[in-house]
């Protein structure tokens, strides 16, 4: 083995101390003088896009069609359920029937049943935490 110390490997830096103190100077990118000299000519972009789209251009009618009118994103209408009054389970065994008489949509019944879980997950805590406090005043310990 040599007796030589090797470089320490990772930060050659001070912790707090930049290896650029002096930093990129504002501006050398040129992003902003690109971005001004690009908005003094939006009007003939858009009037050319608009030009292209009308002769038959597909590609210049999709990107004004995108920027003007944003595809519609789905929506459920909102569906009353009469859910019975039994356990989480019965309840549970409803939406399901309901998906599958078609009543509501697979992603309501979806939705519904992970908000039934997270109610079942909620009551057995309501549930433990009770059981906990009889236990602590059966043996008199204090909270």
């Amino acid at each position: 083995m040599s007796s030589e110390k090797k470089p320490p490997t990772g930060r050659r830096f001070q912790k707090g101390q930049s290896g650029n103190p002096a930093g990129r100077k504002p501006g050398v990118a040129g992003t902003a003088k690109l971005r001004a000299d690009i908005a003094a000519h939006i009007p003939e972009i858009i009037a050319k896009q608009v030009e292209l789209a009308k002769a038959g251009d597909q590609q210049a009618a999709r990107l004004l069609l995108e920027r003007v009118l944003p595809a519609l994103k789905p929506s459920e209408q909102p569906v009353a359920l009469n859910l019975p009054a039994g356990s989480l389970t019965d309840q549970g065994k409803a939406v399901l029937a309901s998906a599958a008489s078609g009543d509501i949509s697979p992603g309501q019944a979806a939705q519904l049943l992970t908000g039934l879980g997270t109610l079942a997950k909620l009551s057995e805590l309501d549930e433990l935490e009770a059981r906990i406090r009889a236990l602590e005043a059966a043996h008199g310990s204090k909270p």
